[in-house]
């Protein structure tokens, strides 16, 4: 009998508690490690680039993701629109994501300093700059800035869907 697709996503779902562990290992493999992180709520191409050229900064890439809760603080009490549970299975769908796992606070600082990346990817929004960078330096990490697709953020998509739904109402 086959897996289930959620027994099939569990393969790659590390909890935050087992994570040092899981690192340690990996590093005495000789792997270097990529980090990326963000909420990743209604998964798009813009996404898909950002996570794709994060795989390809170390051997293993390990991806992430605000809980219900921390989107809920930093960015709106109806945020976000799918879950952690679904979040973290279509993360762990993409065959270029070695693994992934959640944080509950609004900045990933101290899951990165469980981590310790070789490499923390972010997008050019938040720049060298960003919250993270101080963190992964400290830790002997360095921080990769990916260029972002125009048009491709979870906020534009949303304004799209608000003006078609705003057009469809008025022609009812």
């Amino acid at each position: 009998m086959s897996k289930s697709w959620k027994e099939h996503s569990q393969s790659k779902i590390i909890p935050p508690e087992a994570l040092k562990n899981h690192v340690e290992s990996l590093r005495k493999k000789g792997k270097t490690i990529a980090t990326l992180n963000g909420s990743f709520d209604l998964m798009h191409a813009g996404h898909l680039h950002i996570i794709y050229e994060a795989s390809k900064a170390a051997d293993v890439l390990i991806v992430a993701l605000n809980t219900d809760r921390s989107i809920q603080e930093y960015k709106s009490p109806l945020r976000p629109i799918i879950s952690l549970e679904y979040r973290l299975q279509m993360m762990s769908a993409l065959g270029f994501v070695s693994y992934v796992t959640w944080f509950d606070e609004t900045d990933p600082k101290r899951i990165l300093s469980v981590i310790k990346p070789d490499v923390h990817v972010n997008g050019a929004e938040y720049g060298q700059n960003c919250i993270e960078a101080e963190t992964v330096k400290m830790n002997g990490g360095k921080v990769h800035i990916v260029e972002l697709v125009p048009g491709l953020s979870t906020s534009e998509i949303l304004k799209k869907i608000n003006t078609i739904q705003n057009t469809d109402n008025k022609r009812i």
